[in-house]
């Protein structure tokens, strides 16, 4: 059961478009602004403190539901069609309607989040004046405005677009579906495109459970398909370390052959079916930290082969848009 708490916008840390991150008597939350419009300091809100109560995702943050210092909220522009439908935090939005063709590029699976910031970093150190388009699937956190990856890859010049797919939403462009959203992808003149969730992917355990795994529509819709390798040697879960279950239940699902990128000199893994090649990754460590990118808690540096085998998906994303 969700639960909810009042208070007072003490302090706002942040302000980005779609976001704000604010203390609520001292406590960190955040506003979709999208969803209910911008606060400011002595508003009083209600919030969403289920995850935090629970200790499960959103970092420690609850969620701002409504503020109480206004009487209606109305956004600025107005769709046609809705996403977070029959939910009272339901939003119009305008879809867009793509040509219903794949765009006939590499299209790079991922089902982490973090691993679109080494995709992103080691496609455009290979082609600098490429177009990289992110399309971000509801599997994982739905609002896009959360992202500090995609925020920071955009303000680096390393993401060229994004859509949004299903009930995620934010995106400079929105579909319904995956395979409508590599149709809207194509509309940006993309080079290559990734598609993985948002942050926060859920999973319990199960080859067949965790939400990561829709990549697999995606890749079973492009002409040449690539997979990012999950990859761990500072795992403490045993069915993460080394090369991910998640990994290997993606490719048991896909319908025809995926290229699996490796580091170069790493063990070539027993994924059969599937082709597997190896790359020259570049140093993606001191970039990444700049960025103060993470995944699972953990720092660039302290599990330094995750980075580079998502990053091999990137350089074998550019290396086959010159096959």
């Amino acid at each position: 059961m969700p639960t909810y708490r009042s208070g007072a916008v003490t302090t706002i840390l942040e302000e980005r478009a779609g976001l704000q991150r604010v203390e609520v008597d001292g406590e960190k939350a955040y506003v979709l602004t999208e969803l209910i419009g911008p606060v400011a300091v002595g508003d009083r809100v209600v919030m969403n403190t289920t995850a935090v109560d629970l200790g499960l995702g959103t970092g420690g943050w609850h969620v701002v539901h409504w503020n109480l210092s206004r009487d209606a909220w109305s956004p600025p522009a107005a769709g046609n069609e809705l996403k977070l439908r029959y939910t009272s935090l339901q939003l119009e939005l305008t879809v867009a309607p793509g040509n219903d063709v794949v765009p006939d590029v590499p299209i790079v699976g991922c089902t982490l989040h973090s691993h679109v910031a080494a995709i992103a970093l080691a496609f455009k150190q290979a082609l600098p004046n490429s177009r990289l388009v992110y399309v971000m699937l509801d599997g994982g956190a739905l609002p896009l405005a959360l992202s500090d990856v995609v925020h920071a890859l955009r303000g680096e010049g390393l993401l060229d677009a994004t859509v949004t797919a299903g009930h995620a939403f934010g995106g400079d462009a929105e579909a319904t579906t995956v395979e409508h959203a590599l149709a809207v992808a194509a509309t940006f003149d993309p080079t290559a495109v990734v598609v993985g969730v948002g942050l926060g992917l859920l999973g319990v355990g199960s080859a067949l459970a965790f939400t990561g795994r829709d990549v697999v529509h995606a890749l079973d819709a492009a002409s040449t398909p690539i997979l990012a390798v999950r990859y761990s040697d500072a795992e403490t879960r045993e069915r993460h370390l080394g090369i991910s279950h998640h990994t290997r239940s993606a490719l048991a699902a896909a319908a025809r052959p995926v290229t699996v990128p490796i580091p170069t000199g790493e063990p070539r893994p027993d994924i059969g079916g599937h082709d597997v090649v190896e790359v020259d990754v570049p140093d993606l460590i001191s970039a990444l930290t700049a960025m103060g990118v993470t995944s699972m808690g953990r720092a660039a540096a302290e599990d330094p082969k995750f980075w580079a085998y998502a990053g091999a998906a990137g350089t074998a994303a550019a290396a086959a848009t010159s096959r």
